[in-house]
């Protein structure tokens, strides 16, 4: 079953043409099921480039989900325009009285920053307060699982020596995990950050477990007992994500590192080298499947009643 997104989301397209299974509202109103509801908190600048991403990542499943794009009424977006935002997204204001199946809460390029520094910081702790009643299931990325780890939990972010930047051999450590159910004992994530959360901060808190880490990049899939799964790759990366990072920050006289194990024998004139898509499928399955279809009640409204 497809995801269903508004008829003309620029995503629908793109997917349509890649053979994506994506349905357009006229069609999904007509079926008569109870679809999963879920939230994307879209904080990345790049808003198209992300919902594509993340959709294409949703749609490989069963399930019909119904999705709502948000966005911080607190910050201004520099890189989108407001007629596309207010075509396509809502406002916390606008959903704080719904009830949803999952939430997925995005990275965002402000891990230097501190977190109550941030322009939408207090907003963005209410949606995080907020997920604890009104969600099922909350999934956070990269910034996005430091911010949420920091804020339920108080794990700190520490910065690494240079930025990780590459794909990286990961080792799940909990295999009966419902998240990395069916997964290789060793694979492959993407990963673009320059900060951490540390194991030892993470073990001496019983309310959270890791499930998977690198040797080279550290803490990769964190879950929590509130049915939160905190993942610090970008499993929902495009083949050439990196490559762009990489060009942009060239040109901004960053002089980076040439991401790790990504272009062929590590020669940023080569393509790219996939070897992650398969887990980031069954990374987003699982999730839609054993930590939001399987755990959230018939009736949406029993949501944070438990």
């Amino acid at each position: 079953m497809p995801v269903k997104i508004p008829d003309d989301l620029p995503a629908a397209s793109i997917l349509e043409s890649e053979n994506v299974f994506v349905m357009r509202e006229g069609r999904a109103n007509t079926q008569d099921i109870r679809p999963l509801e879920i939230l994307l908190l879209n904080l990345m600048p790049t808003k198209v480039e992300t919902e594509t991403q993340i959709l294409r990542c949703l749609s490989n499943s069963p399930l019909q989900t119904n999705i709502t794009l948000l966005q911080m009424a607190s910050h201004e977006s520099k890189n989108t325009s407001a007629e596309y935002l207010a075509r396509f997204y809502r406002t916390f204001d606008e959903v704080r009285d719904r009830k949803f199946d999952g939430m997925i809460i995005t990275g965002a390029p402000l891990e230097t920053i501190e977190y109550e520094e941030v322009d939408y910081w207090d907003e963005l702790c209410g949606i995080m307060d907020w997920t604890l009643t009104n969600v099922c299931s909350t999934l956070y990325i990269c910034w996005g699982a430091l911010a949420g780890l920091y804020y339920h939990y108080g794990i700190p972010k520490h910065p690494m020596a240079s930025k990780v930047s590459g794909i990286y051999e990961h080792r799940v450590l909990i295999p009966n995990e419902p998240i990395v159910r069916g997964f290789d004992d060793r694979f492959y994530m993407p990963q673009s950050r320059h900060m951490e959360v540390r194991a030892e901060d993470i073990v001496s808190n019983p309310h959270l477990h890791i499930v998977c880490a690198s040797d080279e990049s550290g803490v990769a899939v964190v879950q929590s007992e509130r049915n939160q799964t905190f993942i610090t790759g970008h499993l929902e990366y495009d083949a050439a994500t990196l490559s762009y990072e990489y060009e942009r920050d060239l040109n901004a006289g960053k002089n980076p590192h040439v991401p790790d194990h990504y272009f062929e024998n590590d020669d940023p004139r080569r393509d790219p080298v996939v070897r992650w898509r398969a887990h980031a499928t069954l990374f987003y399955t699982n999730w839609l499947n054993y930590c939001v279809y399987q755990l959230t009640p018939y009736d949406i409204d029993d949501i944070g009643k438990q």
